[in-house]
């Protein structure tokens, strides 16, 4: 892997904490974390201390991601590789590197303007993860929380800092139209996940950076029992029950009480080096992920 890296955490502004608390709780299957100094609500897939942190304000969007380097070593070294890109790149103070419970920042600068944090060493939670709705939980070893995905007005940009300032190796991409503009979206990894990060362009602006997170379950059940439950309480199905082309995975997405969505998946392929099968899809999925409304939520 070129990065060495994986997707630490991912920070969300919201204007209700309270009810997208209640929706990673009851729909997703995450676990409450520690309250941060400044209030903030954080939620947990895995051992680790927060993989979400959620903020109070009116953006609904994310406001920053971390990416965790394995070792210090490797922290060091994407630190100076984002600095050689010509990313702005801002040293944390060991006060911040408290307040996200790591050993290590530094604060680098997007072209689509969302910060990256690299970051080392982020803490391990006091109590084991156990959900009461996600048995056996989420796939997270060596893989990192998951997967973000961006929408970006300047396309080549993104992808010259993906590639050069953070040290990604993209994947595969996918051109095609989509209600009748056309879509490219550049999918990239650092770690044996198919993508921990994906850029997309629709040559227009969205209201939104963030089109969605990814979150990866164990079992092909546990992505069934998920979308009943958001289903049942009525919330807007943005996709389907379905099976991506490129990674494979079999999954479903959900409006957030944010407005970004939410993917929860099963079972994606992942990336063996050396990589070869960087290629361009035509369609975005296999079957399904077809847009409907739970008849709770009607149109």
């Amino acid at each position: 892997m070129t990065a060495d890296l994986e997707v630490a955490y991912l920070g969300v502004q919201v204007a209700d904490p309270t009810g997208f608390g209640t929706f990673v709780r009851d729909i997703v299957g995450l676990i409450p974390g520690e309250t941060t100094a400044d209030g903030s609500s954080t939620w947990r897939n895995d051992d680790r201390v927060h993989r979400i942190v959620v903020e109070e304000g009116p953006a609904n969007d994310a406001v920053f991601v971390g990416l965790e380097a394995r070792t210090s070593d490797a922290f060091t070294q994407a630190v100076a590789r984002a600095r050689a890109a010509g990313a702005s790149v801002t040293g944390g103070t060991a006060a911040e590197a408290a307040a996200r419970r790591v050993e290590g920042l530094a604060r680098v600068d997007t072209p689509w303007g969302v910060p990256f944090e690299l970051v080392h060493g982020l803490a391990i939670a006091p109590d084991p993860f156990d959900s009461p709705l996600v048995p056996g939980g989420f796939v997270t070893k060596d893989q990192g929380f998951g997967h973000v995905v961006f929408v970006v007005s300047d396309l080549d940009s993104a992808d010259r800092f993906a590639r050069e300032a953070l040290g990604f190796t993209q994947t595969d991409w996918i051109e095609t139209d989509l209600g009748g503009m056309p879509l490219t979206v550049r999918f990239y990894h650092c770690n044996p996940r198919h993508h921990s990060l994906a850029i997309g362009s629709l040559g227009i602006e969205l209201p939104q950076k963030l089109h969605h997170v990814m979150v990866e379950t164990v079992s092909q059940d546990n992505v069934g029992a998920a979308f009943d439950r958001a289903w049942q309480a009525g919330l807007p199905i943005a996709n389907a029950i379905g099976k991506h082309d490129n990674d494979k995975m079999f999954s479903f997405y959900v409006v957030t009480p944010a407005g970004f969505q939410l993917e929860f998946g099963y079972g994606a392929r992942t990336i063996d080096e050396p990589w070869t099968d960087d290629r361009r899809y035509d369609r975005i999925s296999e079957w399904g992920h077809q847009p409907i409304q739970s008849p709770l939520h009607p149109s």
